[in-house]
Parts: structure tokens; sequence; C-alpha cells
């Protein structure tokens, strides 16, 4: 009868723990093209579309490298610790949609990661992010986006010269504003502009849009980037699908 076990790491000097360790940063993820995925739901949601390059875990009876509590401690950002890590290569998905998030600046990494998920929710398969935004692969993104990362086309780029060019391609593009008056036109083909937390829509963006849209509000002068941009692709995606 064989017997069966796993070789576990203990040692922060290990090459793949400092590996992991590293992927923490975006400057390494950058350089190699992966990042990582902690906690069951994010690790079964990517294995349902991509192939994992690794995991690990600390438990001896789950499907991984077997590495010590104090390791996975060691590597994770989070303060309450997961069974396994995964390294994933960088996604390249491409998806047709006649629904497209912009994000200009959205600089907080929880934000941009709720946005994925609302425009995951209601049918906007395609998100273009400026080169300020935060980073997808941070760990606060991809854990707020609930693993809509695996279901979205993101690129990463100019996003006025993408505008132009969704605008060529007949998309009717569409930026939040306090000041829009009247309703913005239902296009079959609509790329919806949200704007950095504090500072908003840039001048630069807003002479590119073809209408406005505003949240008719009570109480309060304006919502935050996340609820704002919730209502607005929930209101889309109640138009037409």
């Amino acid at each position: 009868m064989k017997v069966w076990w796993k070789v576990l790491i203990t040692s922060k000097e290990n090459s793949k723990v400092k590996h992991l360790k590293k992927l923490n940063t975006k400057k390494y993820r950058d350089e190699v093209g992966e990042f990582l995925i902690f906690g069951e739901h994010l690790i079964e949601e990517a294995l349902k579309h991509f192939k994992i390059k690794e995991i690990y875990t600390t438990n001896n009876e789950k499907k991984g490298l077997l590495i010590s509590k104090s390791i996975m401690n060691y590597i994770s950002p989070y303060k309450s610790i997961t069974e396994r890590v995964a390294i994933v290569e960088k996604l390249n998905i491409k998806k047709e949609s006649n629904k497209v998030l912009i994000l200009e600046d959205v600089q907080n990494p929880n934000n941009v990661g709720a946005l994925l998920r609302s425009a995951s929710a209601f049918g906007f398969k395609k998100v273009i992010m400026s080169e300020k935004c935060a980073d997808i692969y941070n760990d606060k993104t991809i854990s707020s986006s609930k693993g809509a990362i695996f279901h979205l086309e993101i690129e990463r780029t100019n996003i006025y010269d993408k505008i132009k060019q969704l605008k060529n391609d007949s998309y009717h593009i569409i930026a939040t504003s306090l000041e829009a008056k009247g309703s913005p036109s239902y296009e079959s083909k609509v790329a919806l502009i949200l704007g950095n937390e504090g500072r908003g829509i840039t001048d630069k963006a807003l002479s590119l849009a073809d209408s406005f849209a505003k949240i008719k509000t009570e109480t309060v002068e304006s919502l935050n980037v996340v609820v704002a941009g919730s209502i607005l692709m929930y209101e889309w995606s109640l138009r037409w699908i």
C-alpha cells in the first residue's frame, strides 16, 4: 500500500514563497504577467474559465502545494487567513458588448472592484480604464469584484483615444454630470463614463460625451461613484439587454 504525503513549505526563503510574496506588488505582477487570488470562491470561479498555474494550501486534504499557516499569513494581505491561494496568468478576455463602461481615474481599488461587479451584473461586458485607475489585479480590487474580473474584457489604455474610437463605431457616449438637464438618449450602443471619486469627470472627457446623465436625489447633493454607476448601469439594463 502506497502512502502519499505533501512536503510542507515553512521557510520564507523558499523560492516559491518569495515569488508569492512579490506578487503582492504591481511592479512585479506586471513583470511576470501573473497575479494572486485568495479563497475558495475566487479559485473555483477561476477554474471554470481559466487554467490556474499553481495552487497553495494550508489544508493537507485540499489540492495544492502545502504551506504552513505562518507562510500563508506572511503572503496574504488579509487579516482573515484563507486556506488556499492560487497564481493565475493575467487575463486576456475578449467580449462583444453593446454596453461599455469607461472609468476615468477611479483610484480606490474597492470602488473599481465594486464597479466591475456591477458591470458584469448589468451586461456591461467591456470595461475601459484609464492608466490612473486602480490596478485590477490589486487584492482589494479582486476581492471587491467577487470574481467579476473573470467575466469581463478589461482594457487599460488612453480612454480619450478609445472614446473617439467608440464614437466612430457608433457608440453613444454618456457622461455623468450634476449639471445635466433632461434625459439622455437610449441608443442601442452606449458607453458610460464615470469619473474620479473626488474630482469627477474631467473637462476633456466631458467634451467627448454625446449626452449627460444625472441621478435625481432629494436629501443629498451627489452619490459616490459606485452607487451612481451601479444605478445607471441598472437603468440601461432595464431599457434593453
